[in-house]
């Protein structure tokens, strides 16, 4: 079965900006499970994987978390190298990817000290126009940050254990975080920029109006039940047969660039799995 099952809907028609949910993830679905098996496949070769104490689904996990913080830091780090629209934001809209830059550079290095190991991915593709037109930026960064919120709250369906779960959970509320804080960008788009933008396509392909960003009062699990379907919605981002079919743009690979991380407060650091320092002796 196709990752999004679409029996029953009507299709939704191709946006200006180029991306829909056709052409953004459903093309490179027909092979999507398949190559997600490999993928998962790869990661019990993972150094840490014999030896962690982790189960074969916690590593699945992990790795795919890894990978997919690799992507974000990438998308993150690319929009404010390069995108023009950028730096026509008001400061404090650039400073909220700045900030999130870090942060996901500062969940990459905790999933790989789980894993062992290094992603197994990091050449990343991107839809077209992706930093050159702010709605497609915009678009995608939401449709990544929905993918990334549900595939957390598999962790905390799916780990083995409560340190484990309560981990995914506060990385998961910083996603939301930045789902929210890319919603709350469309509005501050500058008009040679083809803003004010006043909706947003996130990854169930509908239009959604910005105001206002914060438009959840539950966080959306995509139906999603396996960290499988997670990987298949990111295969057209990591591998280049799907990005071809997605209709991406094959031609301009971004690589991840690991550095290290600056979060703004110490209070807001992982410090343990919970959360607290131990206590002083």
């Amino acid at each position: 079965m196709h990752i999004f099952d679409t029996s029953g809907e009507s299709p939704v028609a191709e946006s200006p900006s180029g991306l829909s949910r056709r052409s953004f993830f459903q093309k490179a679905s027909v092979a999507g499970a398949a190559g997600a098996a490999t993928l998962i496949g790869l990661v019990h070769s993972a150094p840490g994987y014999s030896q962690s104490g982790f189960t074969a689904s916690d590593v699945d996990i992990i790795v795919a978390a890894e990978m997919a913080e690799a992507l974000a830091v990438t998308t993150y780090t690319t929009i404010v190298r390069t995108s023009s629209w950028f730096t026509r934001l008001p400061d404090d809209d650039q400073g909220y990817l700045y900030a999130a830059r870090n942060e996901e550079m500062s969940h990459y290095n905790l999933a790989k000290a789980g894993s062992g190991a290094d992603s197994p991915y990091t050449t990343f593709y991107y839809p077209k126009h992706m930093f050159t037109d702010a709605k497609v930026t915009l678009n995608t960064l939401v449709a990544l940050e929905d993918a990334f919120i549900a595939a957390y709250l598999l962790g905390v369906r799916n780990f083995s254990t409560a340190d484990l779960r309560v981990t995914s959970a506060r990385i998961m509320g910083i996603e939301s975080d930045h789902r929210t804080l890319a919603r709350s960008l469309a509005g501050d788009v500058a008009p040679q920029d083809g803003g004010p933008i006043a909706k947003i396509t996130g990854l169930q392909g509908v239009a959604e109006n910005v105001r206002p960003p914060n438009n959840n009062g539950y966080e959306r699990t995509m139906c999603w039940s396996g960290i499988q379907q997670a990987v298949t919605a990111l295969l057209p981002f990591v591998n280049k047969a799907h990005a071809t079919a997605a209709g991406f743009d094959t031609s301009k690979p971004r690589t991840f660039e690991p550095f290290t991380p600056h979060l703004a407060t110490p209070l807001g650091d992982f410090i343990s799995f919970t959360g607290c320092a131990a206590p002083s002796d």
